[in-house]
């Protein structure tokens, strides 16, 4: 039987059903009258003091009929067939049935950021194959590259107003959608022309834009403070473990079927995926009709992010110094980060000559370092949280680990000459670099809970920018230089963010 009776005190029955109860509980007539939603339960429950009695009737597929009566009080409930006791006791409830509400959210917006990667990263494994059957030359391919940025720059901002004003469940829905369409299409418009590539890519990026302004969103509302660094790392390291699962099935998929099977395959995931997000997600608890009394009291009382945004204060958002340093840090980190998202295969490749299978297996491991090391940060920050550490130092400490250790470990990369050394200095360099999930990433929940979404779509912008200029400068760098040249400019810019972050961030609250 596929019903589920969701019990409350009855002076919460509005949270859960627009409708009315019946104002005489004994008249059947009322009570057929009633027209409750597809696929609900609804049950109202008249107290006897502060206890009551109710009876379900639930029908089978199979014409099947089970009765049963239920006894409620403030210390359980006792279930008889037909027959009502007068002493409470515990009812076994599957633990899915238990699992917070909170966290199937957090692990829907996981799996997004999974897809996200994924067809993402494919790209930079099938673009091997694709510019030697085109003739692309490397300024080509840093081009292709880019071109994915320029749809993405354009949907950070408005992706956050979007997700601020209409909610978060309909715009990151959107976004997986619209981007899994975009990859699909990808073969047919490389077969096309460079021009449609290149539009195809950039339409790619538009939707996924919008995912982690609409991410930073809906976490906000749902997630409490004291489990805020896990649960984003737990996102952010979706991003990890797709680009590991990209990485690792695309030269399978390109050896055996042919490198537009790539794109096929990944693309067609989304839709699995929006069957999900449509039937279990809510942008906020005050959505979710099925959210259980003590987990919404818990969300209410823990969380800042509760009425929806009307209006952006954009002044008062721009005159913050820490909103600048998380813009300008955000900048500083990305840099590096899409430039190994983007070359990791190709320097494996060139540098150190491994062949097209080897360049995607090898580059697995420093992602599946940061989805390691971004949980790993995730739990450390919360528990010095708990502990009575402030979340401003909390904060600096988990970003400074991730400016300083790749800075590091990329520096090291010039005296290697090891393979297995450069893959080994790459994974630290890409796990230290995960605890920015506890650092600038949880921040922008920190300063301006209420305008997370449009916050993270500023600061995104900047980091952005850094992935079309890097992504494309370093095309042009590896045609009149080399990789250590391309090193020196992402350690730099570490160095410089691991400065500013620590002279004007906070993890303070400064936009109500």
């Amino acid at each position: 039987m596929n019903a589920r009776a969701l019990l409350c005190s009855p002076n919460l029955h509005s949270l859960y059903t627009s409708n009315r109860p019946p104002e005489n509980p004994s008249s059947s007539r009322s009570l057929r009258n009633l027209k409750p939603a597809p696929n609900s339960l609804r049950v109202w429950i008249y107290p006897r003091n502060r206890s009551g009695v109710f009876r379900v009737l639930v029908r089978s597929s199979d014409k099947r009929e089970s009765s049963n009566s239920y006894y409620v009080d403030g210390d359980g409930v006792n279930r008889t067939n037909g027959v009502v006791s007068d002493s409470p006791s515990s009812v076994v409830v599957p633990w899915w049935e238990e699992f917070p509400k909170r966290w199937v959210i957090v692990l829907l917006c996981f799996s997004a950021f999974l897809l996200c990667n994924m067809d993402r990263v494919n790209m930079s494994i099938a673009i091997l194959p694709m510019s030697a059957e085109y003739g692309w030359n490397p300024a080509t391919v840093g081009l292709i590259q880019s071109s994915f940025f320029w749809g993405y720059l354009l949907t950070q901002i408005a992706g956050g107003i979007w997700a601020d004003t209409v909610g978060g469940k309909r715009v990151l829905g959107f976004g997986v959608i619209w981007w899994s369409i975009a990859t699909i299409l990808t073969p047919v418009a490389a077969k096309l022309g460079l021009p449609y590539l290149l539009v195809v890519r950039a339409f790619m990026g538009v939707g996924e834009g919008v995912a982690m302004p609409a991410m930073n969103n809906i976490l906000s509302k749902w997630v409490p403070v004291q489990e805020r660094s896990r649960s984003l790392a737990l996102v952010y390291s979706g991003m990890y473990l797709g680009s590991v699962t990209g990485l690792a099935f695309s030269p399978f998929l390109i050896h055996q079927f042919g490198w537009p099977s790539v794109f096929y395959s990944f693309g067609s995931l989304g839709t699995v995926w929006l069957t999900l997000w449509l039937t279990k997600a809510e942008s906020s608890p005050l959505e979710d009709p099925t959210l259980l009394p003590e987990e919404r009291k818990l969300i209410a009382d823990n969380c800042a992010s509760k009425e929806p945004v009307k209006s952006i204060p954009w002044r008062l958002i721009l005159s913050k110094p820490p909103v600048w340093a998380l813009i300008s840090c955000h900048f500083c980190h990305n840099w590096g980060t899409f430039i190994l998202l983007t070359w990791m295969p190709t320097y494996y490749h060139q540098v150190l000559k491994f062949n097209l299978m080897e360049s995607g297996l090898l580059s697995v491991f420093p992602w599946m370092t940061m989805a390691i090391s971004a949980n790993a940060g995730g739990w450390i920050a919360d528990t010095l949280v708990s502990r009575g550490f402030s979340v401003t130092n909390v904060r600096k400490i988990m970003q400074t680990i991730g400016f300083l250790g790749p800075a590091f470990f990329l520096t090291q990369l010039k005296h290697i000459d090891s393979p297995t050394m450069a893959v080994l200095c790459m994974a630290c360099s890409q796990g230290t670099d995960a605890f920015s999930q506890s650092g600038l990433y949880s921040n922008h929940q920190d300063i301006a809970p209420r305008y997370s979404g449009v916050l993270l779509g500023l600061s995104n912008t900047a980091g952005v920018l850094a992935g079309v200029l890097g992504t494309a400068a370093t095309g042009h760098i590896l045609q009149h230089g080399s990789w250590d040249d391309v090193f020196t400019i992402s350690v730099g810019l570490y160095l410089v963010g691991t400065v500013v972050w620590n002279l004007f961030s906070t993890g303070e609250k400064i936009i109500d």
